[in-house]
């Protein structure tokens, strides 16, 4: 399927590796120029080495506004304005009851996993809004409308996401920026490979144990009782980037097996 993006300038944030990297390269395979974001130089840049496309690579850090005033500069220089947005960039953050977090844990993932974005927005919406075309996708998650008990500062951050992105999508519909939001649940990604080491280690099993006891404990509604794979995200959100998309504003796309309990 055309995506119609063809020649459209993307920067996808959180670029090293899952579903960011992912998302990178369907949009390159649909023709657009790709900026790939993420906070280590090396590390990004050898994932954009795994890229096939008109790709290029520049670190940031998307809690600090001066890195990314340097990252809206450099790629300003590199590619131009941008037409495309993907900030996928985020942590799982602080876990335990909360009783157990800390005044550090909640301003340590609130400010990657919200006021980040809010950061990068910030500086990248003239671009976005300079043409009468433009796409800003959001990763939320499952757990911004099914909070979990060991992990509320993650899902407050991810209810703050949504209610981000549905404020954009209603300023800036009228100059043709559509915004919207795609929601995961346990997708293989590094950050839930680290997840699911620690459950291993903590019960004295193997990690694919640590899977199957996590979806019949904690996802009983994920139907297809299997994580999913980066790439089925990305395909989501790839869609959400193109002009296919043309009447699509304001919506959260669950990519979750069913994990969300309500309609």
């Amino acid at each position: 399927m055309d995506l119609g993006i063809a020649g459209k300038k993307a920067l996808v944030t959180g670029g090293d590796s899952g579903i960011g990297w992912h998302t990178a390269q369907q949009l390159l395979d649909a023709g657009a120029t790709v900026v790939v974001s993420d906070k280590d130089q090396s590390t990004l840049d050898e994932a954009a080495s795994r890229l096939t496309g008109d790709v290029h690579a520049i670190a940031a850090d998307i809690t600090s506004v001066e890195s990314v005033a340097a990252l809206r500069d450099a790629v300003l220089d590199a590619v131009g304005e941008i037409d495309i947005l993907v900030q996928s960039a985020g942590i799982t953050g602080a876990q335990g009851l909360f009783h157990e977090i800390d005044d550090a844990g909640w301003v340590e993932t609130i400010t990657v996993d919200l006021l980040g974005p809010v950061r990068l927005v910030s500086a990248f919406l003239p671009s976005l809004r300079r043409g009468g075309w433009g796409r800003l996708v959001f990763l939320a998650s499952e757990d911004g409308v099914q909070p979990y008990d060991d992990e509320i500062p993650y899902c407050s951050a991810k209810a703050g996401i949504l209610a981000l992105m549905k404020g954009l999508s209603r300023t800036y519909a009228s100059e043709g920026l559509l915004v919207n939001a795609v929601s995961p649940a346990f997708i293989h990604t590094p950050m839930t490979d680290a997840m699911m080491e620690k459950r291993a280690t903590q019960r004295g099993t193997d990690v694919d144990e640590a899977i199957e006891s996590f979806l019949d404990e904690e996802r009983p509604y994920m139907a297809l009782k299997r994580r999913g794979e980066p790439e089925e995200v990305a395909s989501v959100i790839a869609f959400l980037c193109s002009d296919r998309a043309s009447f699509v504003n304001g919506a959260n796309y669950r990519v979750d097996s069913g994990a969300v309990a309500s309609i």
